[in-house]
């Protein structure tokens, strides 16, 4: 290995050692030791000339030796210097040249003889200071990694490109590359991803490329060789539990392990506007999934309300977070009349900002105000499977409320799996700044919510399509310009950490303003006043949905909603036949055929009871506070240990929480809070946990 070259720090520090007097000498010495092997080998040349004249004068077989010598060393040089640079292997090569054929002249006839003694004091010095001039040309003006790239730039198209400035992680590169001006631009660099990419041998989305704003010949190339993000990252639980909306919302992990951050409101010293966000993904892409995971850490403020609606998988995605949810449309008629609600809402909240000098909604709207008026919580208003809603009303149905919403406190996410031109307007495109994409299954698609700029960066999830579920790149406002093309990863929520989340913070969140809720029932009327609300999980109550007392059999039954399984597809509505309203007023299709019978007639009297079997024995439960019951399932859970179980799961504890009248919702969260401190932690098997010993969970 060659000896690095002492610096000039290193020299000054040297020469500080040994003093002013004589450290003069050494300083110089060392100054000089990089460049005095090209005098030492001339110098030794013609040294080595005197005993060889000396013996080997006038022998014609060392004379033909000689030169052989001569010429398999100057092959040997060119063929050595093939792996260096054209002009180091041609120097290196005639310096070896001149070198041997004046020393086997030198030899033969003496070091003196003719002009041999005259073209070594001119020869000797001038390959020895040529050798010098180029080492001093060799020192890089522009910084130690310019063009150390070992010719790997010119290969992959990039020819006199520089690399002035590196920056190397334990998993991540990072290279300020200097272009050629004039020659090349940042598009010729990302066009050439791909060639990058196949060189270091990294997939596509491990590279990318960030234009420098100051400078259109200066681009940032970043490499991330190892996926970080290729294992599920559980939720860590919320960021700002308690907290304001204004607080980010955490919704997963950058390659480099930093936190996913979105913010919903506005921020007028930051200049921010308040979010309007596409979320976008294929099926199989974790979409849904990643929107759960917001929702949860949205539902932990104490400033928000969330309106939500999936009128396509209906409770299927949304189910536990149900309950808290302020008002949950889960059919198309509901749908529609959230919109209609929205539509009104906002005027109603703007009108009530400016009465109290709010240019946009900040946290001080959703305090009491000076003149002892409630406040205004934020609203996200989040429509899930958003294409079906806009298939079945208009395409440009969310256009005026994402540009009128900045201003009214409220935050519109539209979820769907493809925003084509064929299912959303351009104009409703334009109105949502934020982008969350997820896998896709074509680069077109990925151009529907992401910009152009984005994509030729780096950022590719057509790539991923639904093979990496929770992959996703986020485009929105506060998220930094050199965050957009990388790739993220989505935590995931377990429906017992949902549970939690809705049991744990039911008293800190926000319950709906006078204005909003004012404004929503004279837009939807009983669609709004009359929206069914979800038990809280661990009760057994079921949904309950307000309905007049006088309401009339003939009135339209699709207000009335009891349940998903009325939901007729092809009619777009309920069957009225199907509903149990209808069915209480007798207007079953099978039972008009028959004899009318009377509902408010009396039954007739029990005559006999026939008993076909025994009745199964049933331990009775008991009737026990909260406490106890919590109580016991740690004794249940100690007696699983003592038992030598290692693993548990919620339908272990059921067999013995029956008797304490609690149901599989309650029980899930009981789990839940045992995972969060530390009694159980999680398995590779879905739903099933492993027992933590009380001393190593302390």
């Amino acid at each position: 290995m060659p000896r690095s070259t002492p610096t000039d720090e290193q020299h000054q520090q040297q020469y500080d050692a040994h003093g002013e007097g004589g450290g003069i000498g050494e300083y110089l010495l060392h100054r000089a030791k990089p460049h005095l092997p090209p005098w030492l080998a001339g110098a030794g040349t013609g040294l080595a000339s005197l005993p060889a004249h000396y013996f080997w004068s006038g022998q014609p077989g060392v004379t033909a030796g000689l030169t052989l010598a001569s010429v398999a060393l100057t092959g040997l040089t060119w063929w050595a210097g093939k792996s260096t640079t054209q002009q180091r292997r041609l120097h290196s090569a005639v310096t070896v040249a001149a070198a041997s054929t004046w020393f086997m002249a030198a030899a033969i006839a003496g070091p003196a003889a003719g002009p041999l003694g005259e073209l070594y004091f001119i020869g000797a010095p001038a390959l020895a200071l040529s050798w010098n001039i180029r080492q001093i040309l060799r020192k890089n003006v522009d910084g130690p990694t310019a063009n150390a790239d070992g010719g790997f730039l010119e290969k992959v198209g990039l020819a006199k490109t520089q690399v002035i400035r590196s920056e190397v992680g334990p998993n991540k590169a990072s290279f300020d590359l200097q272009l050629p001006r004039g020659e090349l631009t940042p598009d010729d660099v990302s066009k050439n991803i791909t060639r990058i990419a196949g060189a270091l041998d990294v997939p596509k989305t491990a590279i990318r490329i960030q234009e420098n704003p100051d400078s259109a010949s200066r681009v940032m190339l970043t490499v991330v060789p190892l996926d970080l993000l290729k294992n599920t990252v559980p939720c860590p639980g919320p960021s700002a539990p308690g907290e304001s909306i204004s607080y980010p919302v955490v919704v997963g992990i950058y390659e480099d392990g930093n936190p996913v951050t979105m913010w919903f409101p506005g921020d007028p010293d930051a200049a921010r506007n308040a979010m309007m966000l596409l979320l976008m993904g294929m099926t199989g892409s974790g979409k849904s999934e990643g929107g759960l995971t917001a929702l949860s850490e949205i539902l932990t403020r104490k400033d928000v309300i969330v309106w939500a609606s999936d009128p396509a998988k209906k409770e299927q995605t949304l189910g536990p977070l149900l309950p808290a949810i302020d008002w949950a449309a889960l059919d198309m008629p509901s749908t529609k009349a959230m919109i209609e609600a929205l539509k009104a809402v906002i005027p109603a909240r703007t009108a009530w900002m400016a009465k109290y000098g709010y240019k946009q909604w900040v946290p001080a709207c959703a305090e009491t105000q000076a003149d002892g008026s409630p406040g205004m919580p934020y609203l996200v208003a989040w429509f899930e499977e958003a294409a079906k809603t806009i298939r079945e009303t208009d395409d440009d149905v969310f256009t005026g409320i994402a540009q009128e919403a900045r201003s009214a406190g409220v935050s519109l996410v539209i979820s769907m799996q493809r925003a084509s031109g064929n299912q959303v307007s351009t104009d409703t495109r334009a109105s949502f700044g934020s982008s969350w994409v997820h896998g896709v299954r074509s680069e077109g698609d990925a151009r529907f919510a992401l910009d152009d700029e984005v994509l030729d960066a780096g950022a590719a999830p057509h790539v991923w399509k639904d093979k990496k579920p929770g992959y996703s790149y986020l485009v929105a406002n506060g998220v930094p310009d050199d965050r957009w093309a990388a790739p993220t990863r989505d935590y995931l929520c377990s429906v017992d950490y949902l549970n939690w989340v809705v049991v744990t913070f039911a008293d800190t969140r926000a319950a709906i303003d006078p204005v909003t809720a004012g404004a929503a029932a004279r837009a939807a009327d009983r669609a709004f006043t009359a929206r069914t609300r979800y038990p809280m999980p661990g009760t057994t109550s079921q949904p309950e949905t307000t309905m007049p007392a006088a309401h009339h059999p003939d009135e339209d039954y699709a207000d009335y909603k009891d349940g998903d399984d009325y939901y007729d597809e092809e009619r777009d509505g309920y069957d009225p036949h199907t509903l149990p309203a209808a069915r209480a007023y007798g207007r079953d299709d099978e039972e008009d055929e028959g004899e009318y019978v009377d509902p408010q007639a009396e039954l007739p009297e029990v005559e006999e009871i026939v008993q076909f079997a025994p009745r199964p024995h049933k331990e009775p439960q008991q009737d026990i506070s909260t406490a106890e019951a919590r109580a016991a399932m740690e004794e249940v859970l100690d007696a699983f240990e003592e038992e030598g179980r290692e693993t548990v799961g919620t339908r272990d504890f059921m067999e013995y929480c029956d008797r304490y009248g609690r149901g599989r919702s309650w029980v899930s969260g009981q789990v839940t809070q045992f995972l969060l401190a530390g009694r159980l932690a999680e398995t590779n098997e879905a739903g099933r946990y492993r027992i933590v010993p009380y001393d190593v969970a302390a």
